[in-house]
């Protein structure tokens, strides 16, 4: 989770990615606080907000604690299971995957981390990106499908992610026809 295309160029997680990767059990302690105040910046209040803000990040259980009553503070609730919670976080990856801040394989690894957290419950697995479940086996090894296959295949399942949000999105997102096996 730390290795987040996201976390590393300085972007902020939203309240509700944060809330996903709660679930999912994914969210890094540490971060949290500077979360909190870029939060703060963007709009949202409250007392829980604004005491996660405060915290150094050291501590882990007074984040931990705090979390939950932050989130509701920017009217976000914690995902109740681990589907709803893969849905936003696989929609983020698809997100930047379109926005080319991410590549494929690395679609491929997030994925396989989410899927491994639920214990490849079927329910995760039937999204579109969850359909992407043995491609971090494949990738690479010289057996099965060939690379451009694969890329093809992360593709198509990051437009149909998209598009399960919104539709319009797929038709910006299909692959040409220069990338289709």
């Amino acid at each position: 989770m730390h290795d987040w295309v996201a976390l590393t160029s300085g972007e902020i997680p939203s309240p509700e990615l944060v809330a996903a990767w709660v679930t999912l059990g994914m969210v890094p302690t540490e971060r949290i606080p500077l979360w909190a105040a870029h939060w703060l910046v963007d709009g949202y209040d409250g007392q829980a907000v604004r005491a996660l803000a405060g915290f150094s990040g050291t501590d882990p259980y007074e984040v931990h604690d705090t979390l939950p009553d932050a989130l509701a503070d920017c009217r976000t609730p914690i995902p109740d299971s681990d589907s709803a919670a893969a849905q936003t976080a696989f929609t983020k990856l698809a997100r930047m995957h379109a926005d080319g801040a991410a590549g494929e394989k690395w679609i491929i690894d997030k994925v396989d981390e989410i899927l491994a957290r639920t214990g490849y419950a079927s329910s995760v697995i039937s999204l579109p990106l969850g359909q992407l479940y043995g491609l971090d086996e494949e990738w690479g090894e010289g057996w099965g499908r060939t690379t451009q296959q694969l890329t093809a295949e992360v593709q198509r399942a990051c437009a149909a992610q998209l598009a399960a949000c919104s539709p319009a999105a797929a038709v910006l997102l299909e692959p040409d026809e220069t990338t289709r096996p």
